[in-house]
């Protein structure tokens, strides 16, 4: 059982035991409580932790765990009405209103109910994640001289060499600033390169968080269709054209959701048309470290074919570690650096230097390889089942791409489909999966589907969520 199951049960067990004491009397011990539920400290603390947070217990250092005293004071709920104009009230002055929908991204986020099969996830599953290797980096980077003093604002110089090193190309440590992961890493990037109202470019479909941060900033998303072969060149001229914009966003590795790879003819095609149009390529570089064993040799970033500095690249190591672990980076050449580094200053000062340390001495170690290494295995065992159940036992979910990197599969079912009620028969049916709406920043061309094979615990999962998939599909399409 994972150590999240295990402070779940004995939070349950513990909430049914709280009847047997009086209020402010004393509950066993720590260590009575880790010999009656076969549990580590661990599992008890956090257990502990949850019950205090709900405020039904009462820690006491030096005395021991009391339960709490019921809250029946509760006051009375004050009137927030006053807060629709006052957050409407920009609509009037700005030229796109900043309401923000997070719906496409707390799906990723958000934990699913117990037993619900978890095809929506952003992230690896625990039994994926280095958690050891981080665990061990953590207690030496704690141990380092001056690990709790102050990093430098741009971060600290051994771990900007080695995102440098892994962009490649001509990009130097000094062009790298060290950043609290890719979603903040692309706020501050959007910030500092558009204006509020003005158009910023976006692949169609794309990832629904980016389009979050784009309206938040006040700014407008404007569409350029992907196919195959990643975003079509002579679309993207003509959006330049047609808007004005002077920002394009992209994922030419592994896009989130189709999963395609920006193909070698149209590589240089997009760095040109975006430099004739006077405009900077948002190179999201987010899953590169999530390729999968049978994958070729890997097209290096954009950034390394870039001479001219119109590419800001970004990318982040929590796609391959953890949730916990935001670390990433920034890497831009000319004056557009010295914004970046400004507004990411003013937003949020740096990134924790014991956070930067781990993260040297993770990557600096011989587990980081082996984790690699063992992570592209599984991406691919688990994307082949998932296809491969899908097509024997779903064949209604057309399955137009398989890719050899990343964590998903992007699905469409028949035309005229309903999209929403097909998500709610899945989860009815007991499995989560991402409905393909928030991954448009205009109308669909058609109702689609993502799925996640790393957030589930292994095959024997994956094929018990097709089978419940099935059910969902059998009570909406037919």
């Amino acid at each position: 059982m994972n150590q999240r199951s295990s402070v779940d049960e004995l939070v349950k067990s513990l909430k049914a035991e709280l009847d047997r004491y009086p209020v402010d009397g004393k509950l066993p011990s720590s260590r009575a409580m880790v010999e009656t539920h076969r549990v580590s400290p661990v599992t008890v603390a956090r257990a502990l932790a949850q019950l205090a947070a709900e405020g039904l217990v009462v820690t006491r250092p030096g005395a021991g765990v009391f339960r709490a005293r019921p809250r029946t004071d509760t006051p009375a709920p004050g009137d927030t009405s006053w807060q629709e104009v006052a957050l409407s009230a920009d609509g009037a002055t700005d030229a796109v209103p900043r309401a923000v929908d997070a719906s496409g991204v707390l799906a990723t986020l958000a934990a699913p109910a117990p037993g619900i099969v978890e095809f929506n996830s952003g992230y690896l599953h625990a039994s994926l994640q280095p958690e050891q290797a981080m665990s061990a980096a953590l207690a030496r980077a704690g141990r380092r001289p001056g690990a709790w003093g102050r990093p430098p604002m741009d971060g600290i110089p051994e771990l900007r060499e080695w995102f440098a090193r892994g962009i490649g190309g001509a990009i130097t440590a000094a062009e790298v600033l060290i950043t609290a992961g890719g979603q903040s890493a692309l706020t501050t990037t959007l910030r500092a390169l558009a204006p509020p109202g003005a158009p910023v470019l976006v692949e169609s479909p794309t990832y629904p968080g980016m389009l979050a941060i784009a309206r938040a900033a006040g700014l407008r998303p404007v569409p350029v269709p992907v196919d195959s072969e990643g975003v079509r060149p002579e679309l993207l001229a003509t959006a330049f054209r047609a808007t004005g914009a002077r920002v394009f966003v992209c994922q030419p590795l592994f896009q989130n959701p189709t999963g395609a790879v920006l193909s070698p003819a149209r590589r240089p095609e997009v760095l040109r048309i975006a430099r004739e149009a006077g405009a900077f390529v948002v190179e999201d570089d987010f899953v590169r470290r999530l390729v999968h064993q049978d994958a070729g040799p890997l097209p290096p970033p954009l950034a390394t074919d870039d001479r001219h500095g119109v590419v800001v690249h970004v990318c982040s190591l929590t796609k391959a570690t953890s949730p916990s672990l935001r670390v990433g980076a920034l890497a831009a050449r000319g004056p557009v650096l010295e914004r970046l580094r400004a507004i990411q200053v003013v937003e949020s000062f740096f990134v924790a230097r014991p956070l930067q340390e781990a993260t040297l001495e993770l990557v600096g170690s011989p587990a980081w390889s082996r984790h690699l290494r063992t992570v592209a295995g599984e991406l691919r065992d688990r994307r082949d089942t998932l296809a491969g159940a899908l097509r024997r036992d779903v064949p209604e979910l057309s399955l137009p791409h398989v890719p050899t990197g990343g964590y998903h599969l992007w699905l469409r079912p028949p035309d005229g489909s309903d999209e929403r009620g097909l998500v709610s028969a899945a989860l009815r049916a007991g499995v989560a999966v991402a409905p393909g709406r928030p991954y448009f920043s205009a109308e669909p061309p058609a109702p689609h589907l993502r799925l996640s094979f790393a957030g589930v615990a292994g095959p024997g999962e994956i094929i018990e969520g097709v089978r419940r998939l099935r059910v969902a599909c059998d009570e909406v399409l037919h």
